[in-house]
């Protein structure tokens, strides 16, 4: 056990949280038994009632399958967890090898979002939606060169893009996406400087919008977003701490 300072938190919390990363990094591999209760709670010095309120948690996130007779199962996370599992990762520190990508990954997510919603949005807004969206792009370009307030602006600008296109599900996503709860949230503005500063794309995209033309404008917003996008990694990012190793949940917990 590595003797690191742990956050004040539930003993329970904490084992999940270590089960989660055992199960996401394969060390509990997918259709095998999960450690028994009883093993859990000896190796980590905790109740049982902990050790049930982590199991129900990876039941609720679906890394888990507990069967009629009792037994816990693992489950192939890749086929069976949802975003949550990426919510919770994303605001986590030392996030699981397996889940390196993640911020690419959401980049990517939010690049495929965005040129659908501008599609749809050329299809199915208003004329004041519209006309908003244009006058947002001519006050975009007045900002200046300040990658925050640009950043912020540009928000707001998609905002209206995304509310336009009518897909509520497209707004619930954009709202985590830009939230910080998702890594997206975290992308520092610099490293979007690219997108932000193409004052000609955001008013060349408002443009088509209002005129209606759904294929050019999910192009101009696809073009946009990717600029954003990291290229993929060759290797994967080395893990924060040795294999094997975990914080001890007892450490600075609350029962």
């Amino acid at each position: 056990m590595t003797q690191q300072t742990i956050r004040r938190e539930a003993v329970s919390d904490q084992l999940f949280s270590l089960l989660k990363d055992r199960i996401l990094n394969g060390a509990l591999p997918p259709g095998g038994a999960l450690t028994a209760e009883r093993d859990l709670a000896a190796e980590f010095g905790v109740n049982r009632h902990a050790v049930r309120e982590a199991v129900k948690r990876l039941q609720q996130a679906r890394l888990v399958e507990v069967s009629q007779g009792g037994r816990t199962r693992v489950l192939d996370w890749r086929a069976s967890a949802g975003l949550d599992l990426v919510l919770d990762a994303s605001a986590a520190t030392g996030a699981p090898a397996a889940l390196a990508g993640l911020q690419r990954d959401a980049l990517e997510m939010r690049a495929c979002i965005g040129a659908d919603a501008a599609r749809l949005c050329a299809e199915r807004c208003s004329a004041e939606q519209a006309a908003a969206i244009t006058a947002a792009a001519a006050g975009y370009g007045r900002i200046g060169p300040d990658l925050a307030e640009l950043g912020a602006a540009d928000i707001t600008w998609w905002r209206l893009i995304v509310e336009g296109s009518g897909n509520l599900a497209y707004l619930l996503a954009f709202n985590s996406l830009v939230g910080g709860l998702l890594p997206v949230g975290a992308v520092p503005p610099a490293d979007r400087a690219d997108e932000l500063l193409d004052v000609a794309a955001h008013v060349r995209l408002a443009a088509l919008i209002a005129a209606r033309e759904p294929r050019q404008a999910e192009r101009e917003a696809r073009a946009l977003l990717t600029r954003a996008v990291p290229a993929p990694s060759t290797a994967p990012a080395p893990s924060t701490a040795p294999a094997g190793k975990a914080a001890d949940p007892r450490q600075g917990a609350t029962r």
